[in-house]
């Protein structure tokens, strides 16, 4: 299964930033540190100023699957709003800054906001929207397919190629597409040798397209 990034859509304008800002105060966390557990009963909302997080979901021997990164602008906790359950859990993948709404703040705003409320359902469509695609990739893609979705997804054309938008371990991408990390390492050593993908700057290098298949 693939993971995605948020996106432009995704993540709050200033002038929703701005009008949230007085309904929460600003936290910091530091690199790896869980902001949200999978179960947990808060209902607060996290508004990222600086710095990236991730979405994962983990099983009882400690394998995760991450599901979505969010950047400065982008925003989590909202589905807490109807009383369940954490579905995910939120680590920092790098020290961030988040304002944190707390529920009962955020569904005043909701109520005062119809531009936050249209922003927020809007988000939540293309949220499902992901996870169909997701699912799809699971049940009718092989590791390598999964692998080529998600390199694509986090890269940025630059001229002929695409280059990562950040710094991956293999076992990042293996987290990314619900594999080993064995079976990513196969994958790339056979691209590397054929000069698909390289190395620059620390970040991985997509050289030129990536077969259809392997």
């Amino acid at each position: 299964m693939s993971s995605a990034v948020d996106g432009p859509d995704d993540r709050l304008p200033q002038s929703l930033l701005d009008a949230i800002a007085p309904h929460g105060h600003t936290r910091s966390f530091p690199a790896h540190a869980i902001l949200i557990n999978e179960g947990d009963t808060t209902d607060s909302l996290y508004i990222v100023l600086s710095g990236r997080v991730k979405v994962y979901a983990s099983s009882d021997d400690g394998r995760e699957l991450v599901l979505t990164e969010y950047g400065p602008g982008g925003y989590f906790g909202e589905l807490s709003i109807d009383g369940e359950r954490r579905s995910a859990s939120i680590k920092a993948i790098e020290a961030c800054t988040c304002r944190v709404v707390q529920g009962s703040e955020l569904r005043q705003f909701l109520a005062e906001s119809p531009d936050f409320a249209f922003h927020l359902t809007r988000k939540l469509i293309r949220m499902v929207r992901r996870l169909t695609e997701q699912v799809r990739s699971i049940a009718l893609q092989d590791v390598y397919g999964r692998m080529v979705r998600v390199l694509t997804e986090l890269s940025e054309p630059v001229g002929d190629e695409r280059v990562l938008r950040h710094k991956l371990t293999q076992k990042d991408i293996a987290d990314r597409v619900g594999s080993s990390r064995e079976m990513v390492n196969r994958v790339m050593k056979e691209l590397t040798a054929g000069g698909y993908v390289g190395q620059r700057d620390g970040r991985m290098v997509i050289l030129k397209k990536l077969p259809a298949s392997w």
